[in-house]
């Protein structure tokens, strides 16, 4: 019994595309059926799995956020081989991969997945609104808040669950999952979760107070996000000014006056484990986690 495969590939990478042959190779060795071989390139949701069961992706971290929101609704399983550079979210190499094809490709063999949750952001016109939402989205790793151009100082009311908090000024505001508390937010002070948690992190970027620290709040927890002044640059068209982006990669305008809420989205994401690697020997080996000083000898 075999398991039938829709490979997503980022043709942008040259080592996705000098792989691909062994990566077809090892799959029908190990008895998989490859269902459709598509391109990454778009944003376009994939509603038809092809009667696939498993998604396995080609790429790096990115083509992995990417995908993960294409087949959200697909609800199958991704299996990331990272042909990129860090490779923190997909746990697959060609090495690990060539050791065990026999064992993710063999339908007779369970799969070691995680469930990981993303993030449901929507933008509506004015505090009363709470229907007519002008931006739905979803972000597996975070929804950044950024100043953007012309880069003055923003000012955000924060709350949480319906209780009112801090004004936030600043250059912006990271709502992270745990999944992405080592991305964007790591990089700008925030605390590193388990992946497992259901929680968020809170991190200002450049928050014009001594005493912003971030903070982490239930997954069950609804954040509000107010916009009090924004930036708006009309030379840069939608490129300018104040900005919400998921992932990196998906972008929206915010305006004065718009509100941003997040909660957890619905559907979580599954992603396939390499069983022979954890989480936190990754941290260690991929983002030096702890590193010690290096010591001169002698």
């Amino acid at each position: 019994m075999s398991r039938t495969v829709l490979l997503l590939v980022n043709r942008s990478k040259p080592d996705a595309v000098g792989s691909l042959a062994e990566v077809r190779s090892l799959m029908t060795g190990a008895g998989a059926r490859v269902a459709a071989e598509l391109d990454t390139t778009g944003d376009a949701p994939i509603t038809d799995p092809r009667g696939a069961d498993l998604v396995v992706v080609l790429g790096g971290d990115g083509t992995i956020l990417s995908q993960a929101r294409r087949c959200l609704d697909l609800r199958l399983p991704l299996l990331g081989v990272n042909l990129g550079k860090l490779g923190f979210m997909a746990e697959f190499d060609l090495t690990a991969l060539r050791e065990q094809a026999r064992d993710l490709f063999d339908a007779r063999r369970p799969l070691s997945l995680t469930q990981r949750r993303l993030l449901h952001a929507a933008v509506f016109p004015g505090p009363e609104d709470r229907d007519a939402a002008v931006f739905r989205g979803v972000a597996l790793n975070d929804c950044v808040i950024t100043a953007g151009p012309p880069f003055r100082m923003i000012v955000m009311r924060l709350s949480i669950d319906g209780v009112e908090g801090p004004t936030v000024s600043g250059d912006g505001l990271i709502v992270s999952t745990p999944i992405g508390s080592t991305a964007y937010n790591l990089s700008s002070g925030g605390p590193i979760l388990s992946p497992d948690l259901s929680a968020f992190t809170i991190t200002p970027i450049a928050a014009h107070s001594l005493s912003f620290r971030p903070v982490v709040v239930s997954g069950s927890s609804t954040i509000e996000i107010a916009m009090t002044r924004v930036n708006e640059d009309p030379r840069a068209g939608a490129a300018g000014g104040t900005t919400l982006v998921l992932d990196g990669q998906v972008h929206t305008r915010l305006r004065r006056g718009q509100r941003v809420v997040l909660r957890e989205n619905e559907t979580s994401v599954s992603l396939v484990k390499n069983p022979r690697s954890n989480y936190w020997a990754t941290l260690i080996q991929k983002m030096n986690w702890a590193a010690p000083p290096r010591l001169r000898e002698g």
